[in-house]
């Protein structure tokens, strides 16, 4: 085939985003003459979305030196600007410098305004971002979208406004920022965008919306990701993060096998892509799956791969420990997390799992604070997610604490918002504290139907260790009115006529803590003396 009908066929398949055919045609036109500056920005461009990254920068390196050879100064500009910022997310910040530099010095040489100078803002966007000064970053990113407006550059437009939204709703604007976000996903659904700007603005978008817990917007923006990648069968690049966001969806709404299997696949086309931390949240998401189903072994090679990647395998490392009974672990790993997490949506992400394991060990003050702190979180963003997270930590700690009826206006607060978010097992989790509150109350007709639908969710979902702990509810520990597990230990230990020194000894506390415990177990047992709390474990047949 002669180079011309090579190269015609090319264009033609890139501009019907036929990734694979479109290099092979580009690519043998390429090897029969070299193809000019603007038909290799298409051959680049089709190896990025088939994964080829180094092949990539190595072939808009050569368009760059072809746009600067034909003095078309601003054309090079964008290809050293691209190359610059591909090497600066993969954290090669000399090369990436040299390429920026090289941008700025070529374009300070023309005369005029130019979007290109918008383009060049980006890059200060983040440099103003990586020393903390988000309203610094906010303004430059305003700035460069008000160029790529006034030059009718979509992309730029997009790619400036997503970034601009992402600073505000960290720093706590939230509503001005997910407006920002809906308007660059407005301009990649309605616009013609590049490619790779489609797929950066639409991950990043998501993204976002994840880490500020604005879980309607993920989904929708998932769902129009997934028909954007499905409808190009060849695309590599940026499948990866679309699997892994819909395995997080997936585990949420409880399609526990299919988030194991996208997380599983997003794993593999991560690692054919070279995306270590991407990948190693694919790793973390089927420990999580795992460990709800009480796979703990799987569960920890998973968070293993994780950790191995990178990433912290934080809360769900903790929580498995506490499943496998090993509270002293559990709490020391979470207090450990969070002591070094200063970030607040990080913190959120922690908070929860520290509220049920200190219950879990007792240590109701702790609990207390860390509730308050996630409803001072939840506030300053508005999430819904992030309010039933807190409803259902606060209810849990009010039942902890002995006060049943504030704690049901919590818990079923928490539970009206995980059955809207279409959260099951979240949901059932709530319906489980709720039936505990109502028995607390003297309802047992309640705690009995709350505790049998929980039950029957957690068995649809096949997460065994609810099950199980839904079952020791209803029988043996429902006589036990609401104690942690500690405080049963310090019950049993109460009816063998230890003394509180003894206790500490034995369980490796302070006099303090037992005391606090000792007081617990007589105000949720409603007795007023050890001899009458050693009574009831007696004859609940708890010794």
């Amino acid at each position: 085939m002669r180079t011309g009908d090579d190269l015609e066929r090319g264009r033609e398949l890139y501009s019907n985003s036929a990734w694979a055919t479109a290099y092979e045609s580009l690519s043998r036109a390429d090897q029969l003459a070299p193809l000019a500056a603007e038909d290799l920005e298409l051959l680049a461009t089709s190896a990025y979305m088939l994964g080829r990254e180094n092949e990539w920068m190595h072939v808009l390196e050569r368009a760059y030196r072809g746009y600067s050879e034909g003095a078309q100064a601003h054309r090079a500009v964008r290809c050293a600007f691209w190359i610059g910022m591909v090497l600066a997310i993969r954290g090669e910040m000399g090369p990436a410098g040299g390429w920026l530099g090289r941008a700025q010095r070529l374009l300070e040489r023309e005369h005029g305004e130019c979007v290109e100078q918008g383009y060049m803002l980006m890059p200060v966007v983040f440099q103003h971002d990586a020393e903390g000064d988000l309203e610094g970053a906010s303004a430059t990113a305003a700035a460069a979208a008000e160029v790529g407006e006034r030059f009718g550059d979509p992309d730029l437009f997009a790619l400036a406004i997503h970034v601009q939204g992402d600073i505000l709703v960290r720093a706590g604007r939230v509503r001005e920022g997910l407006g920002l976000l809906d308007e660059a996903m407005v301009a990649v659904t309605t616009e013609t965008l590049s490619p790779m700007v489609t797929g950066i603005v639409y991950c990043g978008v998501i993204l976002t919306c994840e880490q500020v817990y604005e879980l309607r917007r993920a989904r929708e923006w998932t769902a129009a990701l997934t028909r954007w990648c499905e409808s190009q069968p060849d695309l590599l690049a940026f499948t990866g993060r679309c699997l892994v966001h819909r395995a997080q969806l997936m585990q949420l709404r409880g399609a526990w096998p299919d988030a194991l299997e996208e997380a599983e696949r997003a794993g593999r086309r991560l690692e054919e892509a070279m995306n270590q931390g991407a990948a190693a949240k694919a790793c973390y998401l089927r420990g999580e799956v795992h460990r709800l189903r009480g796979e703990f072994e799987e569960a920890e090679d998973a968070y293993r791969q994780a950790s191995r990647l990178g990433l912290e395998p934080q809360p769900g490392w903790a929580l498995v420990r506490l499943a496998q009974g090993n509270s002293a672990a559990a709490t020391a790993a979470i207090r450990r997390a969070l002591g070094e997490t200063a970030d607040p949506l990080r913190r959120a992400g922690l908070l929860p799992a520290a509220v049920e394991i200190l219950l879990a060990t007792g240590e109701l003050d702790e609990a207390r604070d860390a509730s308050g702190e996630l409803e001072a979180i939840a506030a300053g963003y508005e999430s819904e997610m992030l309010l039933a997270l807190h409803a259902h930590a606060r209810g849990a700690v009010e039942l902890a604490g002995g006060d049943a009826a504030a704690a049901l206006v919590s818990l079923r607060r928490a539970s009206q918002a995980w059955n809207e978010l279409e959260a099951p097992y979240e949901g059932a989790r709530a319906r489980v504290l709720v039936g505990r509150a109502c028995r607390a109350l003297g309802d047992e007709e309640a705690f009995a139907l709350e505790l049998e639908a929980a039950r029957s969710t957690f068995e649809e979902l096949g997460a065994t260790p609810d099950v199980a702990a839904a079952d020791m509810l209803a029988g043996v520990v429902g006589d036990t009115h609401g104690l942690t597990a500690r405080e049963l230990e310090v019950l049993r230990l109460v009816a063998t006529g230890k003394s509180n020194k003894e206790i500490a000894a034995a369980l490796v506390i302070s006099e303090h803590t037992v005391a606090r415990h000792v007081q617990n177990i007589f105000t949720k047992l409603g007795v007023q003396s050890r001899t009458a709390a050693g009574a009831f474990a007696f004859e609940h047949d708890l010794v």
